[in-house]
C-alpha cells in the first residue's frame, strides 16, 4: 500500500513538472545550421492573459507572433504562423535544442538551438572595427546553378547594425537583419519559410560581392554595383493574355467545395481583382496583409478580390483547411478558391490564357466588362521601403481608374 502511494505521488509530482514546463520570458537568440553556416535570428517570449506563451520572430522591423505553442513534457512545439512548419526542441532551462521541421516534407529537418538573454544576432569580436558602410541601392547579379537573376539590394547601415531587402522581378527578401564585422557584413532573415544568410564584401566603395545560403541545399554567388538609378523589369510586361485572349475563365472550388466562376452573378458589372497566391509563400503573406484591409474599407465601391490559392499537396482537404487558418490569420474576408499547386508550370495549365505564371503572387485586375485590363507579377513589401508605398499607389490609381470606367 505504502509503495502504492509513493508511485501516485512520484506521477503527480511528474504530470505537475510536465504541466508547468515553459520557455522563459524575454529575448532569445536563435541559430539555425544550414550548409555548415549558422543563421542567426532573435525571438521574443512573452506571456498572455491566459497564463499561455507566445513566440514573436524579429527581423528588422518585422515582429511575427507565433500563437500556437504548446509544451508536453520537456519540450516544445511552434507553429510557424500562417506557413505548414513548426520549430520543435526540448527546454533546458535559459537554452533550446530541437528541430525546424516543414510538415509537408518530413525528410527537410534543420537542427536548431537558442539561448536566452541574447540581444544580438550575429556574434561579434570584443573590438568589432567597422571599416566599411554598405549603406547605399545596388544594382545586384545573381549567379545561379545554370543562369543568372537581376535583382536590387537595398542595405542601411547604422554603426555595426544594419538592415535590407533584395528586389527581384518575382517578389522580395523581406526583411533583413544584421551586423558589419570588421569590412564584412552578415545579414540574416528566419520568417518561418525563408532560411536566408548572406555573407557580403565591399572591394571597393561603389560595388559588392557576396554569397547567399538559402535554406538546407542551395548557395550562390552575387555581385552588386551601386546605382541610384537600378530598375527590374517592369512587372506588368511579364505576364500577360496570349494573343485571342481578352478574358480569365476558369471553375474553382471555394474552400467549402462549391465551384466558383467569373459569371456568377455577385461578380458581374464589378472590377475584380484575382490574387494568385498560397500560404506557403511570405510575399504573398505580405500582399494578403494589405488587401485584407483594403477590401473591407473598399468593398461597398463595386470590387471584388478573390485569391486563387496554389497549395503544396493537391487534396483539397489539406489545402482548404491550410486556407482557412490564414484567412482567420489575417481576417481576410474576400473569396479564396482552391485552384491547384504551387508549380508555375501547373498552375499555368490551370489559367491556360496566360503566358505563364512567373511568381506568386501575381495579381490580375479584371474591369466591369470582364476583360483583363492590368496583370503585375511579384509583390513589392512593406520591407521594400519606398517600393511598397509605390506599389500601393498604383494598386489603388488601377482600381480607381476601372471603377471610373
Amino acid at each position: 500500500m505504502r509503495f502504492s502511494v509513493l508511485l501516485l505521488l512520484a506521477l503527480l509530482v511528474c504530470a505537475c513538472t510536465q504541466k508547468s514546463t515553459q520557455l522563459q520570458t524575454g529575448i532569445w537568440r536563435g541559430v539555425l545550421e544550414i550548409q555548415g553556416q549558422q543563421l542567426p535570428f532573435n525571438f521574443e517570449v512573452t506571456t498572455d492573459a491566459a497564463g499561455g506563451q507566445d513566440v514573436i520572430l524579429h527581423n528588422a522591423d518585422e515582429r511575427l507572433t507565433l500563437d500556437e505553442v504548446t509544451f508536453e513534457g520537456d519540450s516544445v512545439n511552434m507553429v510557424l504562423h500562417v506557413f505548414d512548419a513548426y520549430l520543435r526542441g526540448v527546454v533546458k532551462g535559459d537554452s533550446l535544442v530541437g528541430l525546424f521541421n516543414l510538415n509537408y516534407d518530413p525528410a527537410y529537418k534543420v537542427p536548431f538551438k537558442a539561448k536566452l538573454g541574447q540581444d544580438f544576432r550575429f556574434l561579434t569580436p570584443e573590438k568589432n572595427q567597422v571599416t566599411k558602410n554598405f549603406t547605399g541601392k545596388y544594382e545586384v547579379q545573381f549567379f545561379n546553378a545554370k543562369d543568372t537573376s537581376r535583382a536590387i539590394a537595398l542595405i542601411k547601415q547604422d554603426g555595426e547594425k544594419a538592415t535590407g531587402s533584395f528586389l527581384t522581378s518575382t517578389g522580395d527578401y523581406r526583411y533583413l537583419e544584421g551586423t558589419v564585422i570588421n569590412d564584412t557584413l552578415h545579414l540574416s532573415a528566419f520568417d518561418g519559410n525563408h532560411l536566408y544568410l548572406f555573407e557580403i564584401t565591399q572591394p571597393n566603395d561603389t560595388t559588392l560581392a557576396g554569397g547567399h545560403w538559402l535554406g538546407k541545399a542551395r548557395f550562390r554567388t552575387w555581385a552588386g554595383k551601386k546605382n541610384e538609378k537600378a530598375t527590374l523589369p517592369d512587372a506588368e510586361s511579364l505576364t500577360y493574355l496570349k494573343t485571342g485572349y481578352d478574358k480569365i475563365e476558369f471553375s474553382f472550388p471555394d474552400l467549402n467545395g462549391n465551384t466558383v466562376t467569373l459569371n456568377d452573378e455577385r461578380f458581374k458589372n464589378k472590377v475584380v481583382i484575382l490574387q494568385l497566391s498560397g500560404t506557403w509563400c511570405p510575399n504573398c503573406m505580405d500582399e494578403t496583409k494589405f488587401l485584407a484591409p483594403w477590401y473591407d474599407a473598399n468593398k461597398n465601391r463595386g470590387v471584388e478580390i478573390i485569391g486563387l490559392a496554389y497549395e503544396r499537396k493537391p487534396d483539397f482537404a489539406y489545402a482548404s483547411e491550410r486556407v482557412k487558418k490564414m484567412k482567420a490569420k489575417f481576417g481576410v474576408n474576400y473569396e479564396y478558391l482552391i485552384a491547384g499547386v504551387n508549380d508555375n508550370a501547373k498552375a499555368a495549365e490551370t489559367l491556360p490564357m496566360l503566358n505563364k505564371v512567373v511568381a506568386f503572387p501575381t495579381t490580375i485586375f479584371i474591369g466591369k466588362d470582364g476583360k483583363v485590363k492590368h496583370i503585375h507579377t511579384g509583390f513589392d513589401g512593406p520591407g521594400t521601403g519606398i517600393y511598397y508605398e509605390q506599389f500601393k499607389e498604383r494598386f489603388n490609381s488601377i482600381v480607381n481608374e476601372l471603377l471610373s470606367e
